[in-house]
């Protein structure tokens, strides 16, 4: 095989294999630093040896069998002459071959489980767990979290290097957490995967409205969730809700890249594969009390059942915001459920909803609020106001595309308020 077609092996493995090898390789260290920096040296290792040797049987057991042997290495020189090292020693070299018994698979995935819970620690800021999270267990570089969050690699790795450190500073266990937090620490990882899909079908800033890489990468994490904790039924909602998003990401934007909303969208360009696949897991999260990612990905299924706009049951989207709204009270929710009173009762009841919000903090600066009421406004023909609201919702966007088609609904509602005969005397 070709050197450059072994280097795209490489990556490829890497990029799937990468949370697997550094959770094993803390299992033994039991410190996420130091971890991926010997499955670092594993990947070195690689580079060098697999373009002269040819590809081993099992890419990803090579590289987790040479990292963990690394890892070994260390603690006998930290610990030297310690027992415990040497019986560590001996169940590596019982336990440890390029044919991983079905044993030594499930200590995999129990360590994958534990980085996952690490890298999303609560002692991290949000956007430190995403980065730290993309690189340890989705096996991102640098660059590519950069480029995805449309900073610069330097800081990107200094947030990565200071979010290892504060983990170290605070003795963060390597360990699943006990009963009494694991609902707490579960919700700040199904969190971090949350913003990394969110970042990626709408995104905050730049010029493109999205980001699918990103979407792919959550999407690809959150179906390892569901590996790892199969009996968490939030785990499966925030997967279907995930699934059948991600669904609509074809036909979001037209070929220039400018945003299709929801009811232009041509249906026909929804990936039906993916929907299915939310709706199953949608069906393994149900239970009788639904938490919150369950009951959002119940209101996107309502969505992808109606193969047209007008088959949307609004009034039951309605009822299941009013419900999160219960659950996780949020002016963003109260919002969304503005929007669908609209729809189910027309758009002078939808205002009102929108309206009781103006005076939310949390909304000020949110160009979301004055985008509906835009639009609800242009539905009732007051299309002056409209055209302000748009033009504040324009203001305060942070994309560029997002801020255009606010900009061309403005100018939309000025012609149609000159084109409106006056009802002045």
């Amino acid at each position: 095989m070709a050197e450059s077609a072994v280097r795209r092996t490489i990556d490829t493995v890497w990029r799937i294999e990468a949370g697997r090898i550094v959770a094993a390789i803390a299992g033994i260290v039991r410190d996420v630093g130091q971890a991926e920096e010997l499955a670092q040296d594993a990947l070195v290792a690689a580079l060098e040896q697999w373009p002269r040797e040819g590809l081993p049987a099992n890419p990803g057991a090579w590289l987790t069998t040479v990292g963990k042997r690394r890892a070994v290495d260390l603690v006998r020189r930290q610990q030297t002459g310690e027992r415990v090292v040497d019986a560590l020693g001996r169940d590596l070299d019982e336990q440890v071959t390029v044919d991983f018994d079905a044993a030594v698979e499930d200590r995999i995935e129990d360590d994958l489980l534990r980085l996952v819970f690490v890298a999303c620690h609560p002692v991290l800021s949000p956007i430190a767990r995403a980065a730290l999270t993309l690189r340890l267990v989705g096996g991102l570089t640098t660059g590519e979290i950069a480029r995805a969050f449309l900073s610069t690699e330097s800081t990107i790795g200094q947030r990565i290097t200071r979010a290892k450190q504060t983990l170290a500073d605070a003795r963060v266990p390597f360990e699943v957490p006990g009963p009494d937090e694991r609902a707490e620490r579960l919700g700040s990882v199904l969190e971090v995967v949350y913003l990394v899909f969110n970042e990626g079908y709408a995104a905050t800033a730049g010029d493109d409205w999205m980001r699918p890489a990103l979407c792919q990468e959550a999407l690809r994490l959150a179906r390892q969730l569901q590996g790892l904790m199969p009996g968490e039924p939030e785990v499966h909602g925030l997967a279907a809700l995930l699934e059948i998003q991600a669904s609509r990401l074809r036909a979001r934007t037209r070929p220039d890249g400018e945003p299709i909303l929801l009811n232009d969208q041509d249906r026909s360009r929804w990936d039906r594969v993916l929907i299915r696949r939310g709706l199953a897991a949608l069906d393994r999260a149900r239970t009788d009390q639904p938490g919150p990612y369950a009951l959002q990905a119940e209101i996107a299924a309502c969505h992808a059942r109606a193969y047209t706009p007008e088959e949307t049951d609004w009034e039951r989207i309605a009822a299941l915001y009013a419900e999160l709204a219960r659950l996780v009270p949020s002016p963003v929710v109260e919002l969304n459920r503005a929007v669908a009173i609209a729809q189910a009762h027309g758009p002078a009841a939808g205002l009102e909803a929108a309206r009781a919000l103006a005076d939310e903090p949390a909304l000020a600066q949110y160009h979301l609020l004055p985008s509906v009421l835009g639009d609800l406004l242009a539905q009732l023909g007051r299309y002056d106001e409209a055209r302000r609201e748009f033009e504040r919702a324009a203001a305060l966007a942070g994309n560029a595309r997002e801020r255009n088609l606010l900009l061309g609904r403005a100018a939309a509602s000025a012609e149609s308020h000159a084109a409106t005969p006056s009802t002045e005397v």
